[in-house]
């Protein structure tokens, strides 16, 4: 902490311009990457949410076939006893065991036809799922292709610019250190409240870049004799002259073109 600490302001201007120049390198690289990383994320979620989708009609698909023969099944249970009723009846020694029998019988007709008709709704129930089902494995289908299509665009930049920003990082890093906390605290957080990500600028005639707003002839002074940290009134950035900033910038451009 401490050699950071014996740093000139001109130092500090330095090393805070050229981590600047660091992290837009960087912005830039994430910006062409730009929304894609979310895009697989969402997709993969998509994906995940069709495949869920697909495996509980096939299972809701298979619990009606199961429930279907367990209806047949009861049919045919039901026209045996029916079948067993009626020789009974041949037998009965009075009319009430003949009506007896033959409410049986009945009850066994009804239950018969509810069970027809549970088949029936149970069929119609089927068609529809399956209609839902090849709709669902169409639309995953395409999810699919569209999520292995975007993983191909997204390793592609990944794998030209992976090393390039590893490099820039490492190079942040360093920066960084050199940099007392406090400094750096005040960067990060101009860094993040600014659109642009730019945290230190240099003077572009007569005013801070990227401002319309004009800096007094006494402070351009003040800035371009680099004895205190100075800020712009307007944005809350950091401010260097534009001299310091070429001769950053060309060091920089160096150490970039070795990347």
């Amino acid at each position: 902490m401490a050699n950071k600490k014996e740093l000139s302001v001109e130092d500090k201007l330095r090393a805070l311009y050229a981590l600047q120049l660091v992290d837009s390198k960087i912005d830039e690289i994430r910006n062409v990457r730009g929304e894609l990383p979310l895009e697989v994320e969402d997709l993969e979620d998509e994906v995940a949410g069709l495949t869920t989708r697909l495996d509980k009609l096939k299972s809701d698909l298979e619990t009606i076939d199961v429930q279907i023969k367990e209806k047949k099944n009861a049919i045919d249970d039901h026209k045996a006893n029916i079948k067993k009723y009626l020789e009974q009846q041949k037998n009965v020694r009075n009319n009430r065991e003949f009506n007896s029998l033959t409410k049986e019988v009945e009850y066994q007709e009804l239950e018969i036809q509810l069970a027809e008709k549970h088949i029936k709704e149970m069929k119609a129930s089927i068609e529809h799922k399956k209609e839902v089902l090849a709709q669902s494995k169409e639309k995953l289908d395409a999810k699919q292709q569209h999520l292995k299509h975007k993983k191909s665009e997204l390793s592609d930049i990944m794998s030209e610019t992976e090393k390039e920003e590893n490099f820039l990082l490492e190079k942040s890093s360093e920066y960084q250190s050199q940099i007392e906390e406090r400094l750096l605290s005040a960067y990060n957080r101009i860094r993040n409240s600014v659109r642009n990500g730019l945290a230190v600028v240099s003077i572009e005639r007569g005013a801070s870049a990227g401002s319309f707003f004009t800096i007094p002839p006494q402070t351009q002074m003040e800035i371009a004799g680099r004895k205190k940290i100075i800020t712009d009134e307007h944005s809350g950035r950091i401010l260097i002259d534009n001299v310091l900033a070429d001769e950053v910038k060309e060091e920089m451009e160096q150490l970039f073109s070795k990347i």
